[in-house]
């Protein structure tokens, strides 16, 4: 499977939000944006990196960026999701996972001895031209946020 990679064009896309909104990423240009891929909402894991996601997100936004969560959940969670944690960016559904497919971060996981297939957890953050700045794969919430702030003041 093809994965997106620093230096490439990011994969265009258009996804539905919460509100039932269409989101592309095309919407984005001129600014930088926080694309991050999550398996669930409101598991422990995925709410850590949204609320720091949030609790970031002015800094962020100081730095010309825009966050923007994709996962296969449905737009009812996604509502549930972002109003429970206040959540001041979007949330995408990619039910087919035809989004995770084109970044590359629907794959084979193991988890007690039983394989299946999901979202590993990835952040990428795409140029105002919309190229791939850098990206981060089978990420560790703790110190990820930082990770990213760093990144962007260097961009």
């Amino acid at each position: 499977m093809a994965q997106a990679e620093q230096g490439q064009p990011a994969p265009d896309f258009t996804l539905l939000a919460a509100d039932g909104e269409k989101v592309s990423l095309q919407q984005f240009r001129g600014k930088k944006v926080v694309l991050y891929f999550y398996p669930k909402d409101m598991t422990p894991s995925c709410t850590q990196e949204a609320c720091d996601f949030r609790d970031y997100n002015s800094q962020i936004r100081e730095l010309n960026a825009e966050v923007v969560g994709i996962s296969p959940d449905d737009l009812k969670s996604h509502g549930k999701f972002s109003a429970k944690h206040e959540l001041p960016f979007v949330l995408l559904s990619d039910p087919d996972h035809e989004v995770c497919e084109l970044y590359g971060v629907w794959q084979l996981k193991k988890m007690y001895g039983k394989e299946y297939m999901g979202v590993v957890r990835s952040t990428f953050i795409i140029d105002e031209n919309g190229m791939i700045a850098r990206a981060w794969r089978k990420v560790r919430v703790k110190n990820h946020v930082n990770e990213v702030l760093e990144a962007l003041k260097e961009l």
